[in-house]
Parts: structure tokens; C-alpha cells; sequence
């Protein structure tokens, strides 16, 4: 297995499968709308990933593999040609500025609603999301997801395989399969929304399988060594529940530990938790762990990221850090003050505000270097 050596010092170097990072830190997923409705990134998506290409690895937001997977409106998605080439222009841009990226790849199920996408949402079995959500024509009621079959399981294993040869295609390092967080694969786990008796459903080794063979399947396609999972242990996002959360994961982590993947990204990481010392003490591979934070202080961050490097994890995500300080290794580098993440309202409105405008030291926006700016203009006339 590929394994970091542990280190408290963030700005270290390390190894994450096939690929050299300059440091431990790491810009986490974060959703924030600002794709075309179709899900092509737009240029607004070029300028913000370009400004962040410090970050030792950017892990870009969940892009669903097929239509029925979108969650919200001005989701990013990678299963078109036109998405692909979209993505191609921020890879560029962000390589051109010395960085990588990996693209998560996320399917929603139960997330989604007929007035986004014009279906209606596929999931482990017949349970509504217990909320409304969000639509072009704004909140409205879950509706019953239709129960997938087993034709739809295989179909979309092979979308999440296809989505990853895209990804690659597009310039990016690797995938990370989105298992986290309420969507379609947590929901696979999650004992509340897998209501199933067939080989997908019931006990806990029957129920991280479909997980296991998207992870197995874009393995396949693009090599473990570009390949992450992302995992929320206890998490009840989106109306998720586990009732058997120790014996769930460490069924999953049996199923993945021999593939040698890249990582495995653990969400709001608590080194104090058992579930985080045994994941640990139980994964051969590289560790990304990620804080729950609510100090954004500099102070604060500092202390996060070294405890959970004490605590065994390889390297760290952050997310709200990173969305209001493209500059967030160099500001943490010499212990300089972090820009405060402005009004939740920005981050899922469109526009620049809240998502470019935010300045580097010295009170400018962040700055793109002559590459990165050769890469955007490249991208803006293609």
C-alpha cells in the first residue's frame, strides 16, 4: 500500500498514489452552482479553481455521472463531450498555475427532483427524502424516488466507470466516488434508506456492496492509483442513519483495502471519536481527513490541521478556508489573518461575489500567474 509518512508539519511533502503532492493541504469538495444548467462549467469556474491552484490537491465538486444523478440546479456533471471539454479548460488553467485535481464524482438518488432533471430520482429503495429541496423554481416536497433495479445498479456502475475515463480525459489526476453524505451510495449504506432483501440490501456486507463495486469498477477504468473514496462515518445528512456504523465501514474498508487506492477522505475527521481511530488503525492506504470547523480563525485552522496529522491522517481537506482564501497555504504559512466566509447566501447564488472576489494579502483579488492567464484566455475564445 502507498502511505505517507505522518507528519504535523502541513507544509511537508507527500505521496498520494501515483503522484507527488508539494504539501499536505487540500481544498475539499464544495458545491457551489456555478455550472451552466446543463453542467458545464463556466468561466467563473476557471477563474476559481486557477485562483486556489496552491492547495497541495483540489479535490473539484461532485459531477454527476449521468442525468438522473443531479442534485440541484447549476450542478456540474461529466457525461456529456461538451462537459468534458468544460472541464478541460479549468484543468488547464489550474495545471498551468502548478496545480492538480482530482473531480468527485457524485450521484444524488434520493437528492434530486423531477422539476431539475425531468425524471424521477432512482434510489436503494422507495424512501423520500424527509425535507424539501431545492429546484429552478425553488423549494418544493421530495418526491418517492422509484426503487432501482437491478438493470439500473449495473447501468450505472458503468456510468460511474465511463464519468472517471472522462475525467481523466479531461486533464484531471483522478476521481474520488462520492459515498458520503446522504447520496446515492450512503444511501446504499445507510440501513434507513436501503430497505432492500435482495443482494444489495440486509446486512451490513450486502449493503456496502454497491459502493464497493462503483469504487472496484472505476478502478478498473482508470487505475486504483487515481482513485479516492469519500466517507461520512454517523453522518445524518440528507435523512441518512446508520444504526451500525462501526461494523458498516469496517465491512467496507475489507471490501476496498486490497484495491491499493489512492486515499480514503474521511468527512468531519474527530480524532477523539472511536469511529476515526479505528478507520485509522484499520486503513493501510493514505488518510485525507477533514475538521469539522468552526473557529476560521488562523489559530484555529492551524490547530486542526496538525492535530489531525498527529492523529494519523496523511493529509487534510478543507473547505469554507479555502472557498474565502485562494491564498489559504501562504496565509497559513506565515500565520497571516484569514479572510471570513461571506453571507451563506453567496455560495449558491451564481456570480462572482462570494467566489472570486475574495482578496489575497495585500487586498487584491488573488492572483493568477502568466500561465494561468494564458490557460483563461485560452479557454474563454475556445
Amino acid at each position: 500500500m502507498t502511505q505517507t509518512t505522518h507528519s504535523t508539519d502541513f507544509l511537508s511533502p507527500a505521496r498520494l498514489g501515483r503522484f507527488d503532492l508539494p504539501h499536505r493541504l487540500v481544498m475539499a469538495p464544495l458545491t457551489r452552482n456555478r455550472a451552466e444548467a446543463d453542467g458545464t462549467p463556466t468561466d467563473l469556474m476557471v477563474t476559481h479553481y486557477a485562483q486556489r491552484a496552491s492547495a497541495g490537491l483540489i479535490i473539484a465538486e461532485g459531477s454527476t455521472p449521468n442525468p438522473v444523478g443531479q442534485t440541484y440546479p447549476d450542478i456540474t456533471a461529466i457525461h456529456t463531450d461538451r462537459h468534458q471539454e468544460g472541464w478541460r479548460r479549468v484543468t488547464d488553467a489550474v495545471r498551468a498555475g502548478g496545480g492538480r485535481m482530482f473531480l468527485q464524482l457524485q450521484h444524488g438518488g434520493r437528492v434530486s427532483h423531477p422539476a431539475t432533471t425531468g425524471l424521477t430520482p432512482v434510489a436503494p429503495s422507495p424512501v423520500p427524502l424527509p425535507e424539501t429541496i431545492f429546484t429552478p423554481g425553488g423549494h418544493q416536497p421530495a418526491v418517492v424516488p422509484r426503487e432501482m433495479t437491478a438493470d439500473d445498479i449495473r447501468a450505472t456502475i458503468a456510468d460511474f466507470s465511463a464519468a472517471a475515463r472522462r475525467a481523466v480525459e479531461a486533464g484531471f489526476e483522478g476521481v474520488e466516488v462520492h459515498s458520503a453524505n446522504g447520496m446515492l451510495l450512503h444511501q446504499f449504506l445507510a440501513d434507513n434508506t436501503n430497505r432492500r432483501t435482495d443482494a444489495y440490501g440486509g446486512s451490513v456486507e450486502r449493503r456496502v456492496r454497491f459502493a464497493a463495486e462503483v469504487t472496484e469498477a472505476v478502478a478498473d477504468a482508470i487505475g486504483a492509483d487515481r482513485v479516492g473514496i469519500r466517507v461520512s462515518p454517523a453522518s445524518t445528512v440528507n435523512g441518512v442513519r446508520e444504526d451500525d456504523t462501526d461494523g458498516l465501514y469496517a465491512a467496507l474498508l475489507d471490501r476496498l483495502k486490497g484495491l491499493d487506492l489512492a486515499y480514503l477522505h474521511l468527512v468531519r475527521s474527530d480524532p477523539a471519536t472511536g469511529w476515526y481511530r479505528r478507520i485509522r488503525a484499520d486503513w493501510p492506504g493514505v488518510l485525507i481527513g477533514n475538521p469539522d470547523l468552526t473557529d476560521l480563525t488562523t489559530e484555529a485552522v492551524t490547530h486542526a490541521v496538525r492535530e489531525l496529522l498527529a492523529a494519523g491522517a496523511d493529509l487534510v481537506a478543507l473547505g469554507r478556508p479555502f472557498l474565502a482564501n485562494p491564498d489559504l497555504v501562504e496565509r497559513l504559512r506565515l500565520g497571516a489573518p484569514l479572510n471570513p466566509v461571506r453571507d451563506r447566501y453567496f455560495m449558491y447564488v451564481g456570480g462572482a461575489a462570494g467566489y472570486n472576489d475574495y482578496p489575497a494579502l495585500g487586498g487584491q483579488a488573488a492572483p493568477l500567474s502568466s500561465d494561468s492567464m494564458v490557460a483563461l484566455d485560452g479557454a474563454r475564445v475556445a
